[in-house]
């Protein structure tokens, strides 16, 4: 049996990690090379760097903060933020990250991640989704993006919100809703050649009350590659119920491992006593 990944993501904001509550109320956690040498020593499986406000604000890619942590650890490293093409997805893995992470690139051109997994293969290419529950009050946004291989129109009426859906997909940090159904999405994204999703919970992320679990495992269910569950942990018990109940691969959490409230190894130590197959935690001196 495959052994479930336990990962730190690091939210990079103009160099420094910071971690907010639903996608707001930012505050600083620290310098993203100290903090990546810390999970490194503590046994984390890999690791996730996401700059959160490069689209939005439209920056370059943080090429020199991956190059100076992939210097220094040694577990995988995603990285996220910013990226918008093949090339930069080149420069991202050549700096020296292992998987790159793509969400707002991949919603306004869908053909970007079946030309970044055929170049790089399906392995180095995450799509990332940020995901909020669709209530009455939402705004709902319109499926609206480039021109790309004819993909346009056939891709805008299979991912578009219907009646029945439940959680739509939102960009730039979350500031923009697309119109998009989630579940849908990461079929779509799935059948271009995506290798991995890291799904998010607008609603859970921050609030360490625990991950979104329908949502997790109605992705979980409609693919067939690697689910990283990510916003809402607060307790191990948490990141056990989106590996067990969510049917999630890996989880992902920020605050609870950011703040100290339970170090990587504790959560380690108390999935393995509930029978989830995990990698030990050998921490380094």
């Amino acid at each position: 049996m495959l052994t479930k990944r336990i990962i730190p993501c690091l939210d990079i904001d103009k160099g420094r990690v910071v971690k907010g509550v639903s996608f707001v109320n930012i505050r600083d956690a620290g310098d993203p090379a100290d903090l990546a040498r810390f999970y490194d020593k503590q046994g984390a499986d890999e690791l996730v760097f996401l700059d959160i406000t490069a689209s939005s604000d439209d920056r370059d890619i943080i090429v020199d903060v991956v190059k100076q942590v992939s210097e220094e650890v040694f577990i995988p490293l995603t990285v996220g933020g910013g990226l918008r093409n093949v090339a930069d997805v080149r420069r991202m893995l050549e700096a020296g990250a292992d998987k790159a992470s793509l969400n707002t690139a991949a919603v306004s051109d869908p053909a970007l991640v079946a030309e970044a997994s055929a170049f790089f293969g399906a392995q180095c290419i995450v799509v990332a989704i940020d995901a909020k529950r669709v209530t009455p009050e939402d705004e709902i946004g319109e499926v609206n993006f480039q021109v790309a291989k004819g993909l346009t129109e056939e891709v805008a009426n299979d991912i578009a919100l219907d009646e029945h859906s439940g959680w739509q997909v939102y960009v730039h940090g979350g500031r923009t809703p697309m119109g998009i159904d989630a579940v849908k999405w990461a079929g779509k994204v799935a059948e271009l050649g995506a290798g991995e999703l890291l799904v998010t919970s607008m609603d859970t992320d921050g609030q360490q009350t625990g991950y979104d679990l329908e949502l997790l495992r109605a992705i979980s269910e409609s693919v067939t590659i690697p689910l990283i569950a990510s916003g809402g942990a607060g307790e191990p018990h948490h990141l056990y119920d989106a590996l067990a109940e969510g049917k999630a691969d890996a989880v992902l959490a920020a605050s609870i491992f950011h703040y100290g409230t339970y170090p990587i190894p504790v959560v380690k130590e108390y999935l393995s006593g509930r029978d989830i197959p995990i990698r030990p935690s050998i921490v380094a001196d």
